[in-house]
């Protein structure tokens, strides 16, 4: 398994403790009668179903589909590299900007939280296109593509 692979998988079990513990928080506030911001449900379920869920089926599609081929010119892993950096980082800011207590509803804090939405959108548009050429049988021509 590949270091990206790894990263991607690694990065998917984090996400779900996190998913987890906002999950749990939420419980306890509903079971206790503690006010609980709303938008906590957002973020705990970017957390479990982009960060989890999605980036767990990333991390296998790298691992599982075929191996490109050497010097296949449609191949570029970097793309994969960056998509990571997108559904990572813009999943991660989103959990972060929905679940700070107390939080903020001025302009720049809801651009902020649209901002990492588009990267989560960008960073799973980049990663289709990165598997793109993956996407055929282990015994396929380079012509059948």
């Amino acid at each position: 398994m590949n270091p990206l692979v790894r990263r991607y998988l690694k990065t998917a079990i984090a996400f779900l403790l996190i998913g987890l513990a906002l999950g749990f928080w939420m419980l306890l506030g509903r079971e206790f009668g503690v006010p609980v911001a709303w938008r906590l449900r957002s973020a705990h379920t970017h957390a479990l179903l982009v960060g989890f869920v999605l980036m767990t089926i990333a991390g296998v599609a790298l691992w599982m589909f075929p191996r490109p081929r050497v010097g296949e010119a449609k191949h570029q892993p970097l793309l994969a590299e960056i998509a990571w950096w997108g559904i990572a980082g813009g999943t991660g800011v989103r959990v972060v900007l929905e679940s700070w207590p107390g939080t903020q509803q001025d302009l720049a804090w809801r651009a902020a939280i649209v901002v990492a939405a588009a990267l989560q959108v960008a960073g799973l548009g980049l990663f289709f296109v990165a598997l793109w050429p993956r996407i055929r049988s282990s015994g396929a021509s380079a012509k059948a593509r």
